[in-house]
This record gives C-alpha cells, sequence and structure tokens, in this order.
C-alpha cells in the first residue's frame, strides 16, 4: 500500500510542473497570432457638398473583431459616426453618420477610423459597401468609399 501511495505521490509531483507549463506555451501561440491595426476610410464625394453616409464593413477572408470607431478628419464628422452594435456580434459593422452645418467636406475625406483585432496569421481581406452618400438637402449624390491600412 506505501507503494502504491509513493508512485501516486512522485507521479504527481512530476506531472505537475509539467501541466502548469503547457498552459503558458498555448497562451504565447494565440498572443503571437494577434494584432491590432486601424482601417482608415475615405469618401470621396468630388465637387459636392458631403452632408451624410451610410457604409458596411466586414471581413471576407480572415477573422476580424471590431473593438472601436473613431471620427473621421474633417470637423463636419471629428465625433465617432453611428454604428449599429448588433452588427459587431458578426465581425461587420453598419455606420451612418450626417451633419446639417455650412462646413461641409468635399473630395476625398476621411469619415471613420474602424480599430480592428485581427486573429490569426492570415491577413483579412475586406468588403467595403457604400450604401448611400447624401448632401445638406438629402440628395444622394456620387461617391466612392476607400480604405487604408493603418500601422
Amino acid at each position: 500500500m506505501k507503494s502504491i501511495i509513493a508512485i501516486i505521490t512522485v507521479s504527481f509531483f512530476i506531472m505537475v510542473p509539467v501541466l502548469a507549463q503547457q498552459p503558458e506555451d498555448d497562451i504565447d501561440d494565440i498572443q503571437q497570432k494577434v494584432h491590432f491595426a486601424p482601417l482608415h476610410i475615405y469618401l470621396d464625394s468630388g465637387e459636392e457638398l458631403l452632408a451624410a453616409f451610410q457604409f458596411e464593413l466586414k471581413a471576407a477572408a480572415g477573422q476580424i473583431k471590431i473593438v472601436g470607431v473613431e471620427g473621421g478628419g474633417h470637423p463636419a464628422f471629428t465625433e465617432p459616426a453611428y454604428y449599429d452594435p448588433a452588427a459587431l456580434a458578426n465581425d461587420r459593422i453598419i455606420i451612418a453618420d450626417f451633419n446639417t452645418g455650412s462646413n461641409l467636406p468635399t473630395g476625398k475625406t476621411r469619415i471613420a477610423t474602424i480599430h480592428l483585432q485581427i486573429i490569426g496569421e492570415q491577413e483579412p481581406e475586406y468588403e467595403l459597401e457604400l450604401t448611400v452618400a447624401a448632401d445638406a438637402d438629402g440628395n444622394e449624390i456620387p461617391a466612392e468609399i476607400t480604405f487604408e491600412k493603418g500601422q
């Protein structure tokens, strides 16, 4: 009986350090596969005054988690835009904003920066779709939406 207890005790003291080491290695692997990066969203309205917009962003490939939304570069859109919090659960975001003031941008304007947690080693591919862009009178205007990856 004493020999069984001795074997169990020795096994316990050998196995505990080995098992304790395993999760730390796994945590290092996970930490290496996760990083954060901003995605700058631009809207080019040409000569037209931009007063309102709505767009959708999602990952077509790779795995992302949206962790923050920042406003744009022009005074009309410096506050973070409105977005659908429920859509964040599906790793996509729908953002809309409007400004009824007179100081509105024309041309290429950064309208938002989306902060992402990128999970895994695969660099995500993004789908960015402009739903609508409008002037101060609510008339739809032609515009082109693009993004730039940040550091």
